[in-house]
């Protein structure tokens, strides 16, 4: 198998690239990529991102496949401390164009979606694949929604103290009532 072609960031392949014969690419975001994808995710900070992705034709369209890897920084959800996260992912989906008559018909209403069964193809607006914007999907969907540091403890902080006027006057008249 061919070695991957290193891909510019952002990557849009045509879908008539595919058809020609199997697409595999490299892709690695420069540091103010990696800072604007960071930004969008939520993140503290992405300190590496990159992708080996392979698109064959399939049907009239294409199979996107490939494996992601990252470090994430997020915030921990019980410390309050940032933290890196390793991530190494595999991804896989299909795509069809606009017009296919193999594309999925239902709009709304009962889709009848087998949630055991594969996702259904994504539908192309245009006649290009954007690799790079599937890449940042199957990123965001390996994050941890609630994250949390390795060993990190909830603690649950004190009852907060009365506060109301009714409080304040109970310890007046306590005050009083001692002296």
């Amino acid at each position: 198998m061919a070695e991957p072609v290193t891909a510019a960031w952002p990557c849009e392949i045509p879908l008539a690239q595919v058809d020609r014969g199997a697409v595999k690419l490299r892709l690695q975001p420069d540091a103010a990529q990696r800072k604007a994808i960071a930004k969008q995710l939520g993140l503290v900070s992405l300190e590496a991102l990159s992708a080996e992705v392979y698109l064959t034709s399939w049907l009239d369209g294409a199979e996107v496949s490939g494996v992601l890897r990252a470090r994430v920084v997020q915030t921990c959800g019980a410390t309050a401390d940032d933290f890196e996260t390793p991530i190494d992912a595999r991804f896989d989906l299909k795509v069809l164009p606009a017009n296919s008559q193999n594309a999925p018909q239902e709009a709304f209403g009962d889709l009848g979606i087998d949630p055991d069964g594969d996702d259904p193809p994504d539908v192309l607006e245009g006649d290009r694949i954007d690799v790079s914007g599937y890449v940042v999907e199957h990123l965001a969907l390996e994050l941890d929604p609630f994250p949390r540091k390795p060993g990190a403890v909830f603690v649950q902080p004190p009852e907060p103290v009365e506060l109301s006027p009714f409080a304040a006057l109970k310890s007046l008249k306590a005050a009083k009532d001692e002296g």
